[in-house]
C-alpha cells in the first residue's frame, strides 16, 4: 500500500519515538542490568512521548520491547532473571504508535567487552541491512533487498534466518507483503513511492536453523551460535529510501 504525505509524517513521528527508545536502552545496556530493567527504560520514552506500544500485548506479549541475547534471535522476553554479563551480545527489537501508525526497529549491541567474532557479526549484520536498504527505489523489485542482505551477510560466512522476515507496516505493525531477507526465487512486487517496509535481517553465525523455546515467544539458534538482528522502518521515496527510525 502506498502512504499519502499526511501518513507519511505521523509515520515519521512513530519512528522518532522508535529511535529514542533505541538511545535510551543503549544508554543502560552493561554487566549487571537486567533485561527488565531495560523494558522499564522503553516504557518511560513511551509514555513520555504520548504514544502507544505495538509489541505489548500483541498475541498476549507482556513487554514493550523484546531482548534476545547471545544466540537467541529474536522475541526475547524481558525479565528479572535474566542479567547481563560482560561479553554478552543483545538484540533490542520495539516499536511504537502514533495517530494510529507504526513504526518498528532493531539493534544488537555488545554488554562491555566483546569477542571480535561477536563485533564482526553485528557489522556484517548491520551491512546487510543498509545493503537491503539501498534498494528500496522506485522502479526495482522488492525482493532486490533480500538478495542484497544475503550476499552480504553469506560474504562473510554467516547464515541468513529463513522462518523471520520484514514487512510492509502503516497502520499494523505487520502488513503484506513479506519483506525475506534472502532471494526466494522470484522478483517480488515493484516499487513506488510511498511504499513503506521494515527491513530486517537476522544473521546468525552458524547454521540458519532456529528452535522456539518453551515460552513459545523466544527463538534460537539451532546450533547454538550467536545472532544478531537490525532493523529499521524505511519509506520508499522519489528522493531514495528515507529511514524515519533513526534520530
Amino acid at each position: 500500500m502506498r502512504r499519502n504525505a499526511g501518513e507519511l509524517a505521523k509515520m515519521r513521528k512513530a519512528g522518532r519515538v522508535v529511535a529514542e527508545i533505541h538511545e535510551a536502552t543503549r544508554a543502560v545496556i552493561r554487566p549487571g542490568v537486567t533485561t527488565a530493567a531495560i523494558d522499564r527504560v522503553a516504557r518511560q520514552v513511551i509514555e513520555r512521548r504520548g504514544a502507544t506500544s505495538n509489541f505489548l500485548g500483541y498475541h498476549g506479549f507482556p513487554a514493550v520491547i523484546c531482548t534476545s541475547p547471545n544466540s537467541m534471535i529474536v522475541h526475547g522476553i524481558p525479565s528479572e532473571h535474566v542479567v547481563l554479563a560482560e561479553g554478552d551480545i543483545i538484540s533490542i527489537d520495539c516499536g511504537a504508535i502514533i495517530e494510529g501508525y507504526h513504526g518498528d526497529a532493531a539493534y544488537t549491541v555488545g554488554v562491555g567487552q566483546v569477542s571480535a567474532e561477536a563485533t564482526r557479526l553485528m557489522e556484517v549484520t548491520e551491512a546487510s541491512l543498509y545493503a537491503g536498504i539501498d534498494q528500496l527505489v522506485p522502479g526495482n523489485r522488492l525482493h532486490e533487498v533480500g538478495r542484497a542482505v544475503q550476499k552480504v551477510a553469506e560474504a562473510a560466512g554467516y547464515s541468513v534466518v529463513r522462518e523471520y522476515v520484514g514487512h510492509a507496516i502503516g497502520t499494523a505493525m505487520h502488513e503484506e507483503p513479506q519483506v525475506p531477507n534472502y532471494w526466494p526465487g522470484s522478483p517480488g512486487p515493484a516499487l513506488r513511492p510511498g511504499m513503506v517496509f521494515a527491513i530486517e535481517p537476522m544473521v546468525n553465525v552458524g547454521g540458519p536453523g532456529t528452535v522456539t523455546l518453551e515460552d513459545g515467544w523466544s527463538v534460537v539458534t539451532e546450533d547454538g551460535s550467536l545472532s544478531a538482528h537490525f532493523e529499521h522502518t524505511i519509506a520508499v521515496t522519489d528522493d531514495g529510501p528515507e529511514i524515519f527510525t533513526v534520530p
